[in-house]
């Protein structure tokens, strides 16, 4: 596997957290060198894993349609790197090579369920950005998921996966020459300067 520029150690380096990157290739089928990225600061590494296994292993919503949310708002958000994860892991769900293809078209497409198409609807807004999401959006889901804390579920969910797509678009610059809460705060800044940069382009329209 090709090294990041970022970070120079390998996986044997990093003793410590095999039993986490074991079941990281358990799930995904491979080890992302974003892992060993963040290992070089073991509390994100950490933080980061609680926050995905978390998320995956949730009640409420079934596993293709979490795949299926990660991969619209990869590709709403533009993060080529989440497409490449989250095209292979919806796939590994057990998703029809044919579907996912035409996730793009989803709304047009027989192969989406009209519940799929509720929940695709917000997550390929809120991919762009959270302010684009609606009321009405809400108010489709409730025709699917009966409990207002399914859809939370499901809002949590995309906006998870848009952090980490923003946290791989930023990939941690500079990580050994800075300390995990100093590139806290440059990942937040960035974060919010990109929501109101977006947030003022859709005033403007």
């Amino acid at each position: 596997m090709q090294q990041t520029h970022i970070g120079e150690n390998k996986r044997e380096n990093f003793a410590d957290f095999e039993e986490l990157f074991k079941g990281v290739e358990s799930f995904m089928g491979y080890l992302p060198n974003a892992h060993l990225t963040m290992a070089e600061k073991p509390e994100l590494l950490i933080a980061f894993s609680n926050l995905a296994n978390t998320i995956f292993q949730a009640g409420g919503i079934d596993l293709q349609t979490k795949q299926l949310i990660a991969l619209a708002t990869s590709l709403s958000s533009g993060c080529k790197y989440c497409q490449a994860h989250t095209s292979h892991g919806a796939e590994r769900a057990g998703i029809d090579e044919d579907k996912i293809s035409e996730i793009l078209h989803y709304n047009q497409s027989d192969k989406y369920s009209k519940k799929e198409i509720a929940v695709l609807d917000l997550a390929f807004a809120a991919g762009k950005t959270p302010n684009l999401s609606t009321k009405q959006h809400f108010d489709n889901l409730l025709n699917y998921y009966s409990k207002e804390a399914r859809i939370k579920k499901i809002k949590d969910f995309f906006k998870s996966n848009k952090n980490k797509n923003t946290l791989n678009i930023f990939n941690f610059s500079n990580i050994k020459d800075k300390d995990y809460f100093n590139n806290y705060k440059l990942f937040r800044k960035y974060q919010e300067d990109n929501l109101k940069s977006q947030s003022k382009g859709i005033i403007k329209k």
